[in-house]
């Protein structure tokens, strides 16, 4: 009678997020060693690997593949292979499909290791010259106004560093809504680090602002902000604009905008209901 086969590890390896020299000679002797790589993108990781003269075969495992891509990795880990989970720069799993993977291998009784190396927010913030102490990474923001707005309204008595990911073409609209909702705080944006044009930028947001309006920016942006001061509390939001913003931008009815501004603001249904007769708006 055959033994059964033992299951392969996943593990999890760190890459560089610009700067190919930027990775542990652990990493490289794991790509070597498994007999997989599920890449989110195969041709980005093929560069590192032909740099490293590494032939593991490779399989795209992606946000839009993940669960059936998934399965089929899991399968493969089941019968024994071992696998390496890597992503475009950095750290698989911090806000990418990673973590889909990482949980099915932890149901299934998989062996997972790291493999640490680089990630953007953590190189971002030992620059950054704000409290390395403490610190919450959030992540990219939600790309609606009104999803952004609300959660940074719950952010903005957040005392710790806040890391935060963002694309170029969200950056000015979430700039903004840091300013209004957050205040004018200290501020750094980083792009293209360990890259050739590496740049650090340092201010309050207001200069943040101004320095980054007009401007075609490339790449993700990796934002380090302030916490909140002992004393700060949340900016008080202009109701009409919130209920204008849900009614217009949102395409919200009355109803369902009159319900949502009072749990997001947390102020009383029959009040809200009264700004928005007084405001005139049209129910959908």
């Amino acid at each position: 009678m055959n033994e059964k086969k033992q299951p392969g590890t996943l593990y999890i390896v760190s890459t560089p997020i610009g700067n190919l020299e930027d990775i542990t000679l652990r990493a490289l002797n794991v790509l070597k060693a498994v007999q997989i790589i599920a890449a989110e993108d195969t041709r980005h990781t093929q560069k590192l690997l032909r740099h490293y003269n590494i032939h593991t075969p490779q399989t795209s495992y992606h946000d839009h593949n993940k669960e059936e891509k998934g399965e089929i990795l899991i399968s493969k880990l089941k019968k024994g292979n071992d696998i390496a989970l890597v992503s475009d720069a950095g750290t698989p799993g911090i806000s990418d499909p990673g973590y889909y993977l990482i949980n099915r291998a932890i149901e299934e009784g998989i062996t997972v290791t790291p493999i640490p190396g680089p990630t953007a927010s953590i190189a971002a913030l030992s620059v950054s010259g704000l409290p390395t102490d403490s610190f919450v990474f959030e992540g990219f923001l939600p790309a609606k106004k009104v999803a952004r707005q609300k959660r940074l309204r719950e952010l903005s008595t957040e005392r710790r560093t806040l890391i935060l990911f963002e694309t170029p073409h969200r950056l000015l609209p979430a700039l903004k809504d840091l300013m209004e909702l957050l205040g004018d705080r200290k501020i750094v944006l980083t792009r293209e680090l360990t890259k050739i044009f590496e740049e650090v930028i340092r201010g309050k947001i207001s200069e943040m602002i101004d320095k980054v309006e007009g401007r075609r920016l490339k790449g993700e942006i990796t934002i380090i902000l302030e916490g909140a001061k002992g004393e700060e509390k949340k900016d008080i939001v202009d109701l009409h604009d919130y209920l204008r913003m849900l009614i217009e931008e949102e395409c919200l009815s009355l109803k369902d905008a009159v319900s949502m501004a009072s749990k997001d603001l947390n102020i009383p249904r029959n009040r809200v209901y009264k700004e928005a007769l007084k405001g005139r708006f049209e129910d959908k």
